[in-house]
C-alpha cells in the first residue's frame, strides 16, 4: 500500500496507541500519514476541536485543561473555565467548566460547553464571559443551530436529538429509537450517539455502538433525510461481533456494554461530505451516501491514531486521538 509521507516535522511527543485495524489490504485506499501535530500541550483527555469564523480554534479537554483557544497559527491565546478542585452548584454566576464533554461555536464567536459535571450547557462570550446556562441532565453532546438553538444528545433520552431554544426550554425533539434487542436497556445503549450540525442547517446524529456504523442526517426541524453507513465486506467482523453480543444478552440479566464502533465523525461545511472515524480507519462518504475512499490513519511516527475527534476543513483534516492529541492530514481528496 502506497503511503502519503510526512512533509513536516512532529511537534511534541508521542505516545503509543493501540488502534483497530477494519479493513483488510484489498479495501483500504491508502495509509494516511499525519503531516505535523498541532496545538502543543493538548492530549489527555481531548474532547473536541472547532474551528470559528474568525480564525480562532477551540479545543475542548477535560477534566484538567478547560477550553482552550488558539489563533489561526496555532497559538494559544486564553483558556476559558478551568475547573475549580471540586464541581459546585454554578448558581453563582462563575465560568467553571467541571467536566466538558462537547463544545461547539456560533457565527459571532460565543462558544457553547456540554457539560457533564454541572448538568448544563453553557453559552460563553470570545472572552471567557458567561451568557446564560440552561440545564441538560446527562448531556453527551451539542451543536449551535441557527436563532439561538442548540441540539443536543443525551445518556438518558427517548429520541436522539432534543433542541433547545433560546429561552433554554425543548422546542423539539425527534430521532425514532432504532430496535435491535427485545431489551429496552440494550436498545437505549445501542442507540447512544453524538450530534454535529453545517452551515446549511443539517443536524447529523452518529451512533456510536450500531453494528454498522451509521450518521444520519436530519434538517433542521427533524426530518431524517439521508443516512451513511458503512456496510463493507470489511465492517463485517466488528458488526457480527456486536450482533453476537446482543444476542447473548438476550437471555442474560447482566447490564449491556459494548465497544464504541464509530469512534468519531466530522461534516465537511462546503459540500457536506462525512468522514467517519472507526478507531484509525477513516472512511469518506460524498453528500449522497456512497463510500468513495477508506484510510488508515497514523501519526509521523507511524503510530496509529484512533480518532476521537475529527474537524473537516477546506484543505486539511484535523484529526484528534486521547492522548495523542490532534493531527493535521492533508486531505487525500485534494490534490496538492
Amino acid at each position: 500500500m502506497r503511503k502519503i509521507i510526512a512533509t513536516w516535522a512532529l511537534v511534541g511527543a508521542l505516545l503509543p496507541v493501540a488502534g483497530t485495524r477494519w479493513a483488510g489490504p484489498s479495501e483500504i485506499d491508502d495509509d494516511l500519514m499525519a503531516s505535523r501535530r498541532v496545538f502543543p500541550g493538548i492530549g489527555p483527555g481531548l474532547r473536541a476541536v472547532r474551528h470559528s469564523a474568525n480564525g480562532n480554534y477551540y479545543v475542548l479537554a477535560s477534566p484538567s485543561l478547560g477550553l482552550a483557544i488558539f489563533d489561526a497559527k496555532g497559538k494559544q491565546i486564553s483558556v476559558i473555565g478551568a475547573p475549580p478542585p471540586a464541581p459546585v452548584t454554578n448558581k453563582a454566576g462563575h465560568a467553571a467548566i467541571a467536566f466538558g464533554e462537547d463544545c461547539d461555536v456560533d457565527a459571532e464567536g460565543n462558544v457553547y460547553v456540554a457539560d457533564s459535571g454541572y448538568n448544563l450547557v453553557t453559552e460563553f462570550s470570545p472572552d471567557g464571559k458567561q451568557l446564560r446556562s440552561f440545564p441538560v441532565n446527562s448531556v453527551l453532546s451539542l451543536a449551535v443551530l441557527p436563532e439561538g438553538e442548540v441540539a443536543v444528545s443525551k445518556l438518558q433520552q427517548s429520541h436522539h436529538v432534543t433542541v433547545y431554544g433560546l429561552d433554554g426550554k425543548v422546542a423539539r425533539e425527534f430521532g425514532e429509537t432504532e430496535s435491535l434487542s427485545t431489551r429496552s436497556d440494550v436498545d437505549r445503549y445501542m442507540n447512544l450517539g453524538r450530534v454535529a450540525s453545517d452551515p446549511q442547517g443539517h443536524i447529523y446524529y452518529g451512533f456510536t455502538y450500531m453494528p454498522e456504523p451509521l450518521v444520519r442526517q436530519f434538517d433542521r426541524f427533524g426530518n431524517a433525510t439521508q443516512d451513511f453507513v458503512f456496510t463493507g465486506v470489511d465492517a463485517y467482523p466488528e458488526a457480527s461481533s456486536t450482533r453476537k453480543a446482543i444476542d447473548r444478552l438476550e437471555t442474560s440479566s447482566e447490564p449491556p456494554t459494548f465497544h464504541p464502533i464509530l469512534t468519531a465523525f466530522g461534516v465537511d461545511p462546503v459540500n457536506g461530505d462525512v468522514w467517519m472515524g472507526l478507531h484509525n480507519t477513516l472512511v469518506h462518504f460524498d453528500k449522497d451516501g456512497i463510500r468513495r475512499s477508506e484510510y488508515q490513519i497514523y501519526t509521523p511516527k507511524g503510530s496509529p491514531v484512533d480518532a476521537t475527534v475529527i474537524l473537516v476543513e477546506e484543505e486539511r483534516l484535523l484529526i484528534g486521538s486521547d492522548p495523542l492529541g490532534v493531527y493535521e492530514f492533508h486531505r487525500p481528496d485534494r490534490k496538492h
